[in-house]
């Protein structure tokens, strides 16, 4: 059906006569335009509702369902502790990929925390850390994930938990590639947050499946430990602030997925941290065609009481999806 066609049949609908009131030309053409395909997919992180999960208001269940019929997304990345003691139950493993099946959402990634650092420098706790890992590298495979979201952390200097690393994550890729499975690197905490560290670390694994996933917000190194609740966290230091545009430009080689990270919008829709414009058009010229996750923090933030004028999960997830659509639109 060609724009004119269309046009015509939605005033017919409307039980108007184009002649006589002049709608043919008072209706814009882009309304009845076939939307532009873009360079990649939006998925939506779990993470964006974080507020509403630790409350017991949604269940992991019933996350799919929500993203497609309240969002229109129809592509999801978990996190792991929203469910981390269902990874190895095969019933609930079961009814999940049957909701989504049903729903016809994909389940792109699974975000793994809380399983030990695989850049732990004591032998014993990063074989472990890696050993915890694989249950989710399993329930990944049978929910038809590409991959799983890692996190290289652990005690000592950067170059000791960057050697330790190299070791632990490269034994977690190796049973990642058996089931070929993705296990990509978030920069998140500690050393992580130093894309170039980041990136050496993970060209030291000769492996399609390593890679990583570049975060717009997570440039911050802090003062360790990382702090687990909003009062810590405000009491922590800033030790270095990497360039955004620039880790993302270096990581980008290595990207299996990217996570657009939002807090507060401005009066015009734009994110008032990073400028997505500039951000996606680095994304667009290394090539990806993959997946870019929202995840709006906005109100977990607002949840733990911190400072800053946040919108509502519902608010902050439609305003990221409506910036990638309009930028991702206008690149493609």
């Amino acid at each position: 059906m060609n724009t004119h066609t269309s046009r015509r049949r939605f005033i017919e609908k409307l039980g108007l006569s184009a002649a006589g009131l002049g709608l043919a030309a008072a209706i814009p053409e882009e309304l009845f335009a076939t939307p532009k395909k873009m360079f990649f997919d939006i998925s939506l992180a779990q993470f964006s509702l974080a507020g509403s999960l630790f409350a017991g208001k949604l269940s992991n269940l019933d996350f799919p369902a929500m993203a497609k019929n309240d969002f229109g997304i129809s592509n999801v990345e978990y996190v792991s502790m929203f469910w981390k003691d269902k990874a190895t139950d095969q019933a609930y493993l079961k009814e999940l990929k049957m909701r989504t099946d049903d729903l016809g959402v994909r389940n792109v990634l699974i975000m793994v925390d809380s399983e030990g650092d695989l850049g732990d420098t004591d032998d014993a706790k990063r074989k472990q850390a890696v050993e915890n890992h694989y249950k989710w590298i399993d329930a990944a495979k049978f929910l038809g994930c590409h991959s799983i979201r890692v996190n290289i952390n652990g005690k000592g200097t950067d170059d000791e938990i960057a050697k330790a690393g190299v070791d632990g994550y490269g034994r977690l890729v190796e049973y990642g590639a058996k089931n070929k499975m993705g296990v990509i690197i978030e920069n998140h905490f500690g050393p992580s947050t130093n894309p170039d560290w980041l990136v050496k670390l993970v060209k030291q694994i000769k492996s399609p499946y390593a890679g990583v996933l570049p975060d717009f917000g997570n440039f911050t190194r802090r003062t360790e430990p990382e702090a687990q609740t909003m009062e810590a966290f405000m009491k922590t230091q800033v030790i270095k602030e990497y360039d955004k545009y620039d880790g993302v430009t270096k990581m980008m080689p290595y990207a299996k997925g990217v996570s657009a990270k939002t807090h507060v919008f401005d009066d015009k829709g734009k994110d008032t941290e990073t400028d997505f414009n500039r951000m996606l058009k680095i994304i667009k010229d290394a090539g990806f065609k993959g997946f870019i996750g929202i995840e709006y923090e906005g109100g977990f933030m607002k949840m733990m009481g911190a400072p800053g004028n946040y919108l509502t999960e519902y608010e902050g997830i439609m305003a990221t999806k409506r910036l990638l659509e309009k930028v991702g639109g206008q690149l493609s």
